[in-house]
């Protein structure tokens, strides 16, 4: 018997072959998941209903290779049950899963006739023609002459006996590393400079390990980093045995990784006489490999030669390849991904130089993966959509860098001379566009309409609908602040259910309740100021705003509404106000205490009037006015009525109660506007410090935390400009805490505040839906929004009847979509990526639903 341990790749694709009645179906049954098998008859049966009805046997292989075609695409294991004994038939498959660049196995199962024949006349569904298995036998045993050439690997199982006794084991391809979670050392193109590597691992921690005669043959870091090499490190500069020495050392030792550079490929070949241009560096690789043993040089050629293409590591948050990888390429396997990630991809043109024109892949990047490579020398590694170049060009005389992950941050060490004379000379290039973008950093519309929708960690993949995607557009593209600054956008929120108590719509009971039904012990309390939502983005000084978000025109921050829009027109007065907040969170101490230069801020801005005149205008006050001035005059009519005896009772009392609701409706919004000159007469109430560097604060820290930042801000501001938020934590176990905070809430309401916010204390727990903050609003302030008569007892029980159900949806999705930016933001990556986050809270905020909620 031979050996009949069967070896397939984890993802890939698997060809059954063999006769009818050799027992494919159960083979793959026995050894696979259903999911994992494609089947010839099952794609008969789903477009004839009827298995064996081969008039359909076309359309049901179009099927097969389209279902084919789409587990490949995802990366899954796909095994094909059919006949496949005609080489044409195979040559499809073969050539799906070229085009996907995944590897292929051939497993035949080759039967005596005599059993495929019994067991095809035991199928009583099945008539076959007497001819039908000699010829595919016929076909079988022609075609396995060619097997071995069309497959990289192939299996032959004779008889029944080897196929019952076939084991499957799953290998998992050589680029696959995921299980190594580092932290890692990720280092640029060497070339040969011995000197500078060791410069740099020392910088990084790591402490050389020398040989009998001094050099350099490995080193380790004490703290278990690793180090992963981009490849080139031959060629060119003054010592690349050296180089291989010490690498060889690091990653036999279990110290390193390495991917494969086109410069080790070349002189691969060089070394084992195959004829190649001996050009850009290589004549002094081999001249000074010429001057080592034997034995070295054969060690270099395995270990050069034993190089892949590409790693995917850290749960395949990373990918290492010395060109760069485009997506579709991460973990793949064929001679293009090979090239790809050597080479990387050409326009087919050539530079002034006669060097080859590299087309930009990096700009069009959307994977999730970072993607970190080198070969093209950058004057300094610029991060392009989750992808950086660490190529710094050491031998022509620029730096040897290096990237510490996950930690994003760059160590680099200059090249002791110039070792090499460039073709191209190694300057700094333009890399931003008009206007300071980056092509890379632009937001596409594909990037938030596709199906896949948003991912967000709270609530999966959010998704936006399409005429809500072009009402964000027209806003976001006219009339939003720089897009550098727009990095988040705060989400709204939804009311508690209806309250029960006479003469009330909402009431913290509902919000307590709520929150007490999903488990949580504690909440806080917030005061909610009658004013408009701000966002703050402030940074330390203009040095910071250009180095972390690229803006280089002076600005030092923005303020936003929540529509992305400028607070103020005047720049200068933006300007002042960044200044006082600056102030005060230097005088707080808080760059410092939280390590960043920059700090995204949650406000509100006061007073409601300071923004919202225009709409007080025409909408409130018309209204206020229009009813103060009509309803006086139609009692006083109805008052000389009555005086001469008609009966009017009934309307007088309902007009004189409109009266009165309308004095009320005016005192409502009227507490919520003065006189604003200049920022004299203007406050800020920061409520929530929602990220700094590195840190995404909203969920990193409890909200009691959050208003003790602010309290410190305010008590550190001398300009009168800040104010402080009310709060109180609640115990909702307590009946003596929760009727403290109702207490509270009432006595701001009753004093014309326009209530509080409860909130979950900490994180919103993962593994139930709670709503980030319920909003309690006082009844004299829901006048405004419901208007005037809103609390007479006829409307009051009309509105009970109000859903919140697709408000809360709504808060959840932008709360999440919130957090998500927040949290790309400050893991670095590209703007594109945290304004696809922001551009979907502002397309959610068209969806239909009730305003007044």
């Amino acid at each position: 018997m031979t050996d009949t341990r069967i070896r397939v790749p984890e993802m890939g694709l698997v060809v059954l072959v063999g006769v009818s009645g050799s027992g494919k179906s159960h083979f793959a049954r026995k050894h696979f998941k259903p999911s994992q098998v494609v089947s010839s008859d099952y794609c008969r049966f789903v477009v004839a209903d009827d298995e064996n009805d081969q008039s359909a046997t076309g359309d049901a292989f179009d099927l097969l290779h389209y279902i084919v075609r789409k587990r490949l695409r995802r990366g899954l294991l796909t095994v094909v049950d059919a006949t496949n004994v005609q080489q044409k038939a195979r040559q499809s498959l073969l050539q799906i899963a070229k085009d996907h660049d995944v590897l292929s196995v051939a497993i035949v199962l080759d039967v005596p006739e005599h059993v495929a024949a019994e067991r095809n006349a035991a199928r009583p569904e099945r008539d076959l023609p007497d001819h039908v298995i000699p010829r595919q036998r016929r076909e079988l045993r022609r075609g396995l002459r060619s097997l071995g050439r069309e497959f990289k690997r192939s299996y032959v199982l004779s008889g029944v006996d080897e196929i019952d006794a076939a084991t499957i084991t799953y290998e998992k391809a050589w680029t696959d590393k995921r299980e190594i979670t580092g932290p890692f050392d990720i280092i640029g193109d060497v070339h040969g400079c011995r000197a500078e590597l060791e410069e740099l691992l020392g910088e990084l921690g790591y402490e050389i390990e020398r040989d009998a005669l001094g050099r350099a043959a490995g080193a380790n870091h004490p703290g278990g980093r690793t180090a992963v090499f981009v490849g080139d490190l031959v060629d060119r500069g003054p010592d690349t045995p050296g180089v291989l020495r010490l690498v060889m050392g690091m990653v036999e030792a279990g110290q390193a990784l390495c991917v494969s550079g086109n410069h080790e490929n070349k002189l691969v070949k060089a070394l084992r006489g195959r004829k190649v241009r001996v050009a850009h560096g290589l004549a002094e690789s081999l001249d000074q490999l010429a001057a080592e043993p034997d034995d070295f040089r054969d060690r270099a050629l395995r270990f050069m030669d034993g190089l892949i293409s590409h790693y995917v590591l850290d749960e395949g948050r990373l990918v290492v390849a010395h060109a760069g990888l485009k997506e579709d390429y991460h973990g793949r396997a064929s001679g293009r991904v090979r090239s790809f990630a050597l080479y990387g991809d050409t326009t087919g043109e050539t530079d002034e130089y006669g060097l080859p024109v590299r087309y930009p892949w990096a700009n069009d990047y959307r994977g999730k993966a970072m993607v970190v490579y080198g070969h093209t020398p950058v004057p300094e590694p610029e991060w392009i959509n989750n992808t950086i170049c660490l190529d710094t060009g050491v031998v022509f005389g620029g730096k040897l860098t290096a990237l510490r992950y996950p930690e994003r941050e760059l160590a680099a060490v200059p090249a002791k001379q110039v070792w090499y004379e460039p073709t191209r000379p190694l300057v700094p290039t333009p890399a931003m566009r008009a206007g300071g973008h980056r092509e890379s950093d632009v937001l596409k519309i594909e990037d938030v309409l596709g199906n896949e929708g948003v991912e967000t960690t709270l609530m999966g993949r959010v998704s936006v609908r399409h005429e809500n995607a072009l009402a964000a557009l027209e806003v976001m593209s006219r009339f939003a602040v720089d897009p550098r600054w727009l990095v988040y956008l705060p989400p709204t929120m939804a009311p508690p259910a209806t309250s029960p108590l006479p003469g009330h719509l909402e009431h913290p009971a509902e919000a307590f309740a709520a929150y007490r039904e999903q488990g949580l012990d504690r909440v806080i309390c917030e005061e909610k100021h009658m004013g408009s939502r701000a966002v703050v983005v402030v940074t330390r000084d203009a040095e910071v705003a250009a180095a972390r978000f690229g803006v280089t025109d002076g600005t030092t921050g923005a303020i936003f509404t929540r529509t992305g829009r400028a607070f103020f027109r005047d720049p200068a007065r933006t300007a002042e106000v960044l200044d006082r907040v600056r102030t005060a969170i230097t005088g707080a101490g808080l760059w410092d205490e939280l390590e960043t230069g920059w700090l995204v801020l949650d406000c509100e801005l006061l007073p409601w009037s300071a923004k919202a005149m225009d709409l007080i205008r025409t909408q409130y006050a018309a209204t206020g006015a229009a009813a103060r001035a009509a309803l006086p005059m139609a009692s006083g009519a109805l008052a000389r009525a009555a005086a001469r005896g008609l009966d009017v009772g009934g309307l007088r009392e309902r007009i004189d109660r409109r009266a009165a609701n309308a004095t009320l409706f005016r005192d409502a919004y009227a507490r919520y506007c003065w006189q604003v000159d200049g920022l004299t007469g203007l406050k800020l109430a920061p409520f929530q410090v929602l990220a700094g560097e590195r840190r995404t604060w909203a969920t990193f820290r409890e909200h009691d935390w959050h208003m003790d930042i602010a309290a410190r801000l305010v008590k550190a501001d001398q300009s009168g400009l800040l104010t402080g938020t009310g709060s109180m934590v609640v115990d909702l176990g307590s009946e003596a805490s929760v009727a403290a905070a109702t207490g509270w809430w009432t006595e701001q309401t009753e004093a014309g505040g326009e209530g509080m916010v409860v909130k979950p204390l900490g994180p919103l727990p993962e593994d139930r839906k709670v709503q980030p903050g319920i909003k309690c609003r006082g009844r004299e302030y829901l006048r405004i929004i419901y208007g005037p008569d809103y609390a007479e007892p006829e409307n009051l029980d009309r509105l009970r009847n109000r859903s919140l159900g697709r408000k809360r949806s709504l808060a959840m999705r932008e709360y999440a979509l919130g957090l998500a930016a927040l949290d790309r933001l400050t893991a670095g990556e590209p703007l594109w990526r945290v304004h696809q986050a922001v551009f979907a809270v502002l397309a959610l905020e068209s969806e239909p639903v009730d305003p007044r909620l």
